[in-house]
């Protein structure tokens, strides 16, 4: 079971994404229609099927803006959904349930979609014994949530920020006048814990790579070919990550050639959201 982020990792992003809602006002409609201290039950209703992720962080949402609020959730994060199943129960201010709604399931439908992706991706690189990771191509300031959704969705972490690991990127070795100088600068500059990548977009590149020891290859946009000879080449001497171009269409033909990781960083900058509503199935009461 994937572990969850401890509430204090992320309460500070909830409430600035509620402050960004209710700005300087607060929620005009909702005050201006509904008296304050009337209560009401709503449902998270998911309106199309995929894998769930954020119901706790949907829920903790809304409980910022009304902590007595009492919530059930039906299912749990890395369960697979039918449209129309309702994933959470909640009752409390009538007020703090609408005020709070859109960033609530802006968040669920967000980590949802992508733990939708995720899951599928990783099963057609499970295929061929690969894994798929994401990459730091996430909204700014939700990295934490939207990596969380990718582990539920079955994929394993990259680097979660700049100081995990080194990756020596085209343009690292440009100004260090060649991909040898690179490494040899990366080996010299940090601790022997610290893992060193190399991106390479030829087979030479790879060679050289492998020859300095690094601890694991990025192949950039290479083809199948490509691919399959750089298997051979590394012979199981450092990790070989596919990266550049992948798809859901042909995870498995690249998986397939033998690499280690296939990483995709669309599984988080151009995810589709899951549809996800809140609905009051009952009339509130005061």
């Amino acid at each position: 079971m994937t572990r969850h982020p401890h509430p204090l990792l992320y309460l500070d992003l909830l409430r600035s994404a509620l402050r960004e809602d209710l700005g300087g006002s607060g929620d005009l409609t909702t005050d201006a229609i509904v008296p304050e201290g009337e209560e009401a039950t709503a449902e998270l209703v998911s309106r199309g099927s995929g894998r769930i992720a954020g119901i706790r962080i949907a829920l903790d949402t809304l409980r910022l803006l009304d902590p007595q609020l009492d919530t059930e959730a039906r299912v749990d994060d890395g369960s697979d959904v039918e449209s129309g199943t309702t994933v959470a129960r909640l009752s409390g201010q009538a007020r703090a349930i609408l005020s709070g709604e859109r960033v609530a399931l802006n968040l669920l439908g967000r980590l949802s979609g992508i733990a939708t992706a995720a899951r599928d991706a990783a099963a057609e690189a499970a295929k061929h014994g690969a894994v798929i990771a994401g990459t730091r191509k996430t909204t700014p300031g939700l990295r934490l949530l939207e990596r969380y959704a990718l582990r539920v969705g079955g994929a394993t972490d990259h680097r979660f920020g700049l100081d995990d690991a080194v990756l020596i990127k085209d343009n690292h070795v440009a100004f260090a006048g060649g991909l040898r100088q690179a490494i040899e600068r990366a080996q010299a500059g940090v601790g022997h814990m610290v893992k060193i990548e190399a991106e390479v977009d030829s087979l030479a590149q790879l060679e050289e790579a492998l020859e300095l020891g690094v601890d694991l290859v990025l192949l950039d946009n290479m083809s199948l070919d490509e691919l399959r000879q750089a298997v051979r080449i590394n012979d199981g001497r450092a990790t070989l990550e596919a990266s550049g171009g992948i798809a859901l269409a042909n995870i498995a033909e690249i998986a397939a050639t033998g690499v280690n990781v296939l990483s995709i960083g669309g599984l988080t900058h151009s995810v589709t959201a899951l549809d996800v509503a809140l609905d009051f199935p009952g009339e509130s009461k005061k």
